[in-house]
């Protein structure tokens, strides 16, 4: 992944939205990668007797989100919508695999 040019450092609008569009491609790939771990976690669940959805480990991770969230500065309410979004679309992956609960 490049490094990206702090915000602060950038001198025009031009090199900002090029360092905007190099983050939003980092961002994309790394979510790919997440992806990857829940078609994994999809092949796992079944020998260990899971389902798709599991309350708790989706509250747990909301929690560690918005933690994480408040921690780094970014609002917690955002990142709690948009990981409930990433979360929802990870159990719809793994329910084509496992079947719905």
């Amino acid at each position: 992944m490049p490094i990206l040019t702090p915000p602060q450092d950038c001198t025009s609008m031009q090199e900002l939205r090029v360092q905007i569009d190099q983050l939003d491609r980092q961002l994309i790939e790394m979510l790919g990668v997440r992806a990857g771990y829940i078609d994994r976690a999809s092949e796992l669940k079944p020998g260990e007797g899971l389902p798709a959805r599991i309350p708790d480990r989706v509250e747990d991770v909301v929690q560690k989100v918005r933690a994480n969230a408040d921690e780094l500065g970014m609002d917690p309410d955002l990142a709690e919508t948009l990981w409930r979004i990433l979360i929802d679309w990870s159990i719809a992956r793994e329910e084509r695999v496992l079947g719905p609960d």
